[in-house]
């Protein structure tokens, strides 16, 4: 199966480059992207190690906070790659939030 470029996504329209490290430019591939992006994505959140770790934890907190047009689609996928995932934050008491 070929790789596909991720700086060459149609989603990062407005970005000079691509830094996998924003999570801004992650929500932009995650909500603007083509499939060959997202296939990308998950090519990479697939992989052993740390990095593919963190991705999939970043993939999930943006799915979680973010209004993306198909967050239950990248739950679903990240939950394939490491088993079942709670697709909804907890919810703190808003008392906490209160000073």
């Amino acid at each position: 199966m070929s790789t596909f470029d991720l700086s060459s996504s149609r989603a990062l329209w407005n970005r000079a480059g691509l830094d996998l490290a924003s999570d801004e430019v992650l929500a932009q591939l995650l909500d603007r992207g083509e499939l060959a992006a997202w296939r990308q994505l998950y090519r990479l959140a697939s992989g052993g190690g740390a990095e593919a770790a963190a991705l999939r934890g970043r993939i999930l907190m943006l799915c979680r906070t973010v209004p993306l047009s198909f967050p239950h689609l990248f739950i679903a996928a990240m939950a394939a790659i490491e088993g079942p995932v709670e697709p909804y934050p907890d919810v703190r008491d808003p008392a906490y939030e209160l000073a």
